[in-house]
């Protein structure tokens, strides 16, 4: 097989010109140079579009396995390879056209949430731009499936895909997709050698990576398959199979985890714990308990972490207890006596020791002992009061801003609507300052008590109003983000809508709207707003086109405003309409074909 020269080599001797530079191939005889390298670039190009490198030869790989999942309908493919091919708009000109890269993220959800599989022929692309954009990987390997997972072995640009960070979802994807059969549905199957994929470059085929030395006991009730796989595979393999059989069945999953714990590299035992996550329950409490006293510092304040995100847990008892000791309520005020030391308890319980620069070593361990409490203990403590009322409780000697940072991670931890929603207090209040006494928004406060000299205050950081949203129910987090728009504007509000449902309900969608209508209404310039306006591209509800069509006129401009202010926001309307009305087209490509009104074929 005749190997072609690097494609780097052979673009830069066609934009130098075979009379500046000896093309790096050997022309056939009676061949003059130019033809040559048009030659090598026609089979390099043909490669590259295989999905191969070139190589040597050797036996053909394995068939690629099948992916029962529907395929796209026509126009939707043809919109994929669309998107892919697409390209940013470079520079900072104005421009009223969608942006392509911009949509392709939400097209792959919406494609992954109707359950159907990547088209053969734009696997090769799809891997390119999961490459390219870590942020695409995981949707992009559910849509491509298995098939995208074997491909991943024949180029090693792409062995990312083999490294687990998104191959569990895309053998999920695709068993649950051939489970039911049908776009949309769900179910699970027992992971087979759909979800194998080879070793990264450098690694030994068919050597489990850290997976230990010796046969590890087979997990009770486990199929032979599932077993052998665990037992032999990579460690990319292991991932993925640990995450579909959690998926389908927790406890096997952990016993599958526990037969080879002991046997398991540090950095796999702590990717491995990680992935428990998502399936957490009270039945992992014991093998958690025993992580505690695992060897590697981030085992263990992983495991802890997880253990205290059940509130029933021993752990969480351990903590409230320390907590507890260290609060009282007199008078109407919460007085703090943190701890004096870090024992050895409070560190297998993964409470860190050391503070970092610029706090205070009580205040540090207080924290930690707070945000793993339980917050329904605070109110048996405090006579019953709720979440609300205790927030609002005066706090004595400067502690109050590491109490409520402490009460804001562990309402984000234990997602406590009750307490996020107390934390957070009123949209309609100032985001900045806060005119009552003891208010969680308070913006200002001390130095932690047993903070260096010349410390900063320890507020406002501990409120993140992005966080504690996150923890309340999607229509909810919506009118508080809308409000808070129609009381303060957007200069805030970024962070705020990027934790919002797509699309925006419509509360949130029309304060967005009537934010910017009146922005531009006062002649400020779009440039200010271009990221609410980009989120807006993305999120707004595609429905909202045609009531949006009055906004591209341009408007008068008033006599304070910025000259040629209302041209360019009429360039930033007509975009948005059009890519509202594009991701109304993406949504309506990817419905399945009504198969009612086809005509039987004779």
């Amino acid at each position: 097989m005749t190997i072609t020269a690097p494609w780097d080599d052979l673009v830069a001797a066609a934009l130098l010109g075979t009379e500046r530079r000896t093309p790096p191939v050997a022309p056939r005889p009676g061949q003059d140079a130019s033809a040559a390298l048009l030659d090598a670039a026609a089979l390099s190009t043909v490669l590259r579009r295989a999905g191969l490198r070139p190589a040597a030869a050797r036996p053909a790989p394995s068939p690629a396995p099948e992916d029962p999942r529907p395929p796209l309908p026509p126009a939707a493919r043809n919109r994929l390879a669309m998107l892919l091919a697409g390209r940013s708009a470079g520079g900072g000109g104005r421009r009223s056209a969608p942006d392509l890269a911009e949509l392709l993220p939400q097209w792959l959800t919406m494609a992954n949430q109707r359950g159907y599989r990547a088209p053969d022929a734009l696997l090769p692309a799809l891997l390119d731009a999961a490459r390219a954009r870590t942020d695409l990987r995981p949707e992009a390997l559910a849509l491509g499936g298995p098939r995208v997972l074997w491909l991943a072995r024949l180029n090693p640009e792409w062995k990312f895909a083999l490294r687990g960070g998104g191959t569990g979802r895309a053998a999920t994807t695709a068993e649950a997709a051939g489970s039911a059969g049908a776009p949309g549905s769900a179910g699970a199957a027992t992971p087979g050698p759909a979800t194998t994929v080879d070793s990264p470059a450098g690694t030994a085929a068919g050597s489990p990576t850290g997976a230990g030395v010796g046969a590890a006991p087979a997990a009770p009730d486990a199929p032979a398959d599932v077993q052998r796989q665990w037992e032999e595979g990579l460690f990319a393999e292991r991932v993925s199979l640990l995450t579909a059989v959690r998926h389908r069945d927790p406890e096997l999953g952990l016993a599958l985890l526990g037969g080879t714990w002991s046997m398991e590299r540090a950095e796999d035992r702590l990717m491995f714990l990680d992935s428990l996550r998502d399936d957490l329950s009270p039945s992992d409490e014991p093998f958690l308990e025993q992580a505690l006293a695992d060897r590697s510092r981030n085992v263990r304040a992983t495991a802890a972490e997880l253990l205290s995100a059940l509130p029933g847990s021993a752990l969480a008892s351990r903590m409230a207890e320390r907590s507890r000791a260290c609060v009282s309520l007199t008078d109407e005020v919460i007085a703090i006596d943190a701890p004096a030391e870090c024992d050895s308890g409070m560190e297998r319980d993964g409470v860190v020791a050391k503070p970092p620069s610029g706090r205070g070593e009580r205040a540090w361990w207080f924290g930690q002992l707070v945000e793993a409490t339980p917050l329904e203990c605070w109110s048996a403590w405090f006579g019953r009061r709720g979440a609300a009322e205790i927030v609002a409780l005066p706090v004595a000697d400067g502690w109050q801003a590491d109490l409520q940072a402490a009460w804001c991670r562990a309402a984000v931890r234990q997602r406590n609507v009750e307490w996020s929603r107390a934390l957070l207090g009123a949209p309609s209040e100032p985001p900045a300052a806060s005119p009552l006494p003891g208010s969680p928004l308070a913006p200002t406060a001390p130095p932690s008590p047993g903070a260096p000299a010349g410390a900063q205050p320890a507020a406002p950081s501990w409120r993140d109003p992005a966080k504690l949203l996150s923890a309340l129910p999607p229509a909810e987090r919506a009118q508080w983000v809308a409000d808070f728009i129609a009381a303060h504007g957007l200069s805030d509000a970024f962070r705020l809508l990027g934790v919002c449902a797509v699309p925006w309900a419509e509360p949130l969608g029309r304060a967005v709207v009537d934010a910017l209508d009146i922005a531009r209404d006062a002649g400020s310039y779009p440039w200010s707003f271009s990221g609410v306006m980009g989120l807006a591209e993305r999120c707004l509800d595609p429905d909202q086109a045609d009531r949006l069509e009055v906004l591209t006129a341009i408007p008068d401009e008033p006599a304070d405003g910025s000259p040629g202010a209302g041209s360019y926001w009429s360039e930033a309307f007509q975009r948005l309409v059009g890519t509202l009305r594009l991701r109304a087209a993406m949504r309506r490509e990817l419905e399945p074909p009504d198969t009612a009104a086809v005509s039987p074929v004779p």
